[in-house]
């Protein structure tokens, strides 16, 4: 289901990702620490009363170095306003009005777009300062607020949802949904050409042809699948042309309505922090996982192929529970293994453990006995149930969940894993007291 997209706009250093780290703060969207994975925070998906909606930092892209800073601010603002919901239009009230504010608006003012003008780092509840010098900006009454301190935060989030417009459902055929991700130029298109049998994108050599998410309906035996085409994701000092950012949010987006995610990674060059940051965005939206080597012709030498693999292994470790294809998209060789991978990949996905097989593999772990003690306290499991399929997401009951750190529950993740499997799939682990006394 795609989210409410929420558009934080601004010149530099107004407080923009100050605001979006304040919201993060407030929200309560758990967050996943990943080892091993740099996470740039550029966005965010969190929620206020119930609501859930995806923040967009845009603050943290560097979109055109090439232009003065009053004409790069004003493509920023252009660019959330072609694909946000609700912008959110931060000045600052310490330097107070000035011209670039005055460009920015003028874009927004013709948006016909919600436009919510947020006045940031007033620190002082009881601020004194020139509030009206921003109705210049023609974008009704300013809302003051300090992302810093937190003052009026509370506030400024329940006009979001007074001023958010109802993002209609996507009404979709049944299908599973997959996304193709990975970074410009690994062969994405190429590989949804294989699976779909026919010329349906654009295939050449120049990184980012693909702008936007490209979905196709495909019909195999009687089962259908839906996959999903997606421009390149780059790292966001890379990111320089307007298309790509546009195209970035619209990879979000793909993964966001993805159950699966087939992860392309190029054998020529390896894996790359580009790479991990793909898998990261992936995972974390639940999807499940399948990495493929693409280009794998290319690279004869066994010692050469060992190596990429290890690699691989190695700054993929955070997901080492999803399988690794070999495949050349260019001459077809291992395309057949990938509709078998991602059937294999879903049965798991969608697979469900009896409450006999999850109390007896309960009784293994007590008998195992490893279990954090803190201030002479040890953690004892009571019971545990499966909450929910795609992905497989378990609450396990103790009688001190704090004594449950992260550790263990990476360990609780792989006990499930070797116990029952679950290839190609995130496991989400909840840690509850037991009711009662």
């Amino acid at each position: 289901m795609r989210l409410p997209l929420v558009a934080i706009v601004g010149r530099p250093n107004v407080g923009k990702s100050t605001f979006v780290n304040r919201i993060a703060i407030s929200s309560e969207t758990i967050v996943d620490e990943t080892p091993g994975v740099t996470r740039d925070r550029n966005y965010l998906d969190a929620d206020w009363r119930g609501k859930n909606f995806t923040l967009i930092d845009t603050g943290g892209l560097d979109l055109a170095q090439k232009f003065s800073i009053s004409e790069s601010m004003t493509r920023q603002a252009l660019l959330a306003v072609e694909e946000a919901d609700l912008i959110v239009f931060l000045v600052d009230a310490k330097t107070g009005l000035l011209p670039d504010d005055e460009d920015i608006a003028k874009v927004l003012r013709r948006s016909n777009k919600p436009v919510l003008l947020v006045v940031n780092k007033v620190d002082n509840p009881q601020w004194d300062g020139d509030k009206h010098q921003f109705y210049k900006l023609g974008l009704g009454e300013p809302l003051i607020i300090s992302a810093l301190h937190g003052l009026g935060t509370g506030d400024l989030l329940d006009e979001f949802f007074s001023n958010l417009p109802e993002v209609p459902a996507e009404v979709e055929e049944e299908a599973l949904s997959i996304a193709i991700v990975g970074r410009p130029n690994v062969g994405k298109s190429s590989i949804f050409n294989k699976l779909l049998g026919e010329e349906r994108v654009i295939v050449n050599e120049l990184p980012g042809t693909t702008r936007d998410a490209i979905d196709t309906l495909v019909t195999i035996g009687d089962k259908k699948y839906r996959f999903i085409d997606t421009a390149g994701l780059r790292r966001h000092g890379k990111v320089k042309e307007d298309v790509e950012y546009y195209s970035f949010v619209r990879a979000l987006r793909a993964l966001d309505r993805a159950d699966m995610a087939l992860i392309v990674v190029d054998t020529s060059e390896g894996a790359t922090e580009q790479d991990q940051r793909v898998a990261e965005l992936a995972e974390s939206r639940g999807c499940g996982l399948i990495i493929v080597l693409n280009k794998w012709d290319l690279v004869k030498d066994v010692e050469v192929q060992e190596r990429v693999l290890f690699d691989l292994s190695y700054k993929m470790r955070f997901i080492s529970y999803a399988p690794v294809l070999k495949i050349s998209a260019l001459t077809g060789r291992g395309m057949s293994q990938v509709s078998k991978c991602i059937d294999a990949v879903e049965q798991e996905y969608n697979k469900r453990i009896s409450t006999p097989d999850l109390n007896r593999f309960l009784v293994e772990l007590k008998e195992e006995g490893f279990a954090p003690v803190k201030k002479n306290k040890k953690l004892r499991l009571a019971y545990a149930t499966q909450v929910k399929t795609a992905p497989p997401a378990f609450v396990f009951f103790v009688n001190n969940p704090e004594l449950a750190d992260s550790n263990y529950q990476r360990y609780l993740k792989g006990r499930l894993r070797s116990q029952f499997e679950f290839v190609g799939c995130p496991i989400l682990i909840r840690i509850r007291k037991k009711p009662g006394k």
